[in-house]
């Protein structure tokens, strides 16, 4: 199968996921922050570039809605998941967004198998953006508090300012916004679907 421009660009994003957490879970890497932060922006203009080549070259494809879906899926767990084991990312916060992102693709499924297309809420969009920028700011944020020591020596960081609770913070309204797209979809399926077949 050749594939076109769009579907390597979504390859390419799955392949990047790896890497970026391989980098950011480095911790003798000096600025693995900042290299992971930069690695992830870069599988995120994949994101933006894929789809919009696809509709301005009229290149859509039934692959293509099925893997791009997959490879932000991907890449963003992988930011979870190392946020999670940095200490970055309460446990429940993965355990929602992945529950609600199993329960989803499997309503995708039988929605394909009746020939029926539930379009994104913008809820689900908000969603996406949400966690894609939050996870480079935490990164960023990340990269500063690593050397924020040394530019402001004896200086204690407040309880509420640490990076560990600005991170949660950041990453529950995302939890919380993916909720409520997940819930908005299956109301959306009820009425498109024929669950009883």
């Amino acid at each position: 199968m050749k594939l076109n421009t769009p579907n390597k660009l979504t390859i390419a994003r799955m392949i990047i996921a790896p890497v970026f957490l391989a980098v950011i879970m480095k911790e003798s890497l000096p600025h693995k922050f900042l290299w992971a932060m930069l690695i992830f922006m870069a599988a995120s203009v994949t994101d933006a570039v894929d789809g919009k080549l696809a509709r301005k070259n009229n290149q859509v494809t039934n692959f293509g809605k099925l893997l791009d879906p997959i490879a932000d899926k991907v890449l963003t767990t992988a930011a979870l998941l190392a946020f999670m084991k940095l200490g970055l990312c309460n446990i429940w916060i993965v355990m929602i967004v992945l529950t609600r992102e199993f329960t989803i693709a499997s309503i995708r499924m039988i929605a394909a198998s009746n020939g029926v297309v539930i379009p994104a809420n913008i809820w689900g969009k908000l969603k996406t953006v949400s966690q894609m920028v939050f996870t480079v700011l935490i990164m960023f944020l990340g990269e500063i508090y690593s050397y924020a020591p040394n530019i402001v020596p004896g200086v204690t960081v407040p309880w509420w300012l640490t990076l560990s609770n600005i991170s949660n913070f950041l990453l529950w309204i995302t939890a919380i916004l993916t909720v409520i797209s997940g819930i908005i979809y299956i109301k959306d399926s009820k009425n498109a679907i024929d669950y009883s077949k």
